[in-house]
């Protein structure tokens, strides 16, 4: 795959647009393919309530219980009643990567942390490359 990675996408439209061009195929389709892409993961939350995409992270259901809560207004004690929440922890991939944009270019990496691979025409998400 050819193309920076990391050019700005801020929105489904966006995603879908840059990988239409990418991979040659019609806006429509590319549509099809990220819905159903998304449809996938909350269905595998919907039964499973936890997903793990490698290199990505880690979706999770997590229940939040019942509790005691403050109107800011009134100052009046109000109930919350339990529910779900969808928890997302990124994967060490993302994490180096979006830690290494805040880095400085001097710094390299100290001997705990494994060197990121070097920006290529590749897309890093895509592990069959």
């Amino acid at each position: 795959m050819s193309g920076d990675y990391r050019e700005p996408i801020r929105t489904k439209k966006d995603i879908i647009r840059k990988l239409a061009t990418q991979h040659n195929l019609s806006q429509e389709d590319t549509k099809n393919i990220v819905q159903g892409t998304f449809d996938a993961i909350i269905d595998a939350l919907l039964v499973n309530e936890r997903i793990e995409l490698r290199n990505f992270g880690v979706f999770e259901v997590r229940h939040r219980a019942a509790r005691k809560a403050r109107n800011p207004k009134t100052g009046e004690s109000v109930h919350v009643p339990p529910k779900k929440v969808v928890n997302f922890k990124p994967g060490r991939l993302m994490e180096q990567l979006i830690n290494k944009k805040d880095e400085p270019e001097e710094s390299s990496p100290t001997a705990t942390e494994a060197p990121l691979p070097p920006p290529a025409d590749s897309n890093p998400w895509n592990s069959s490359s």
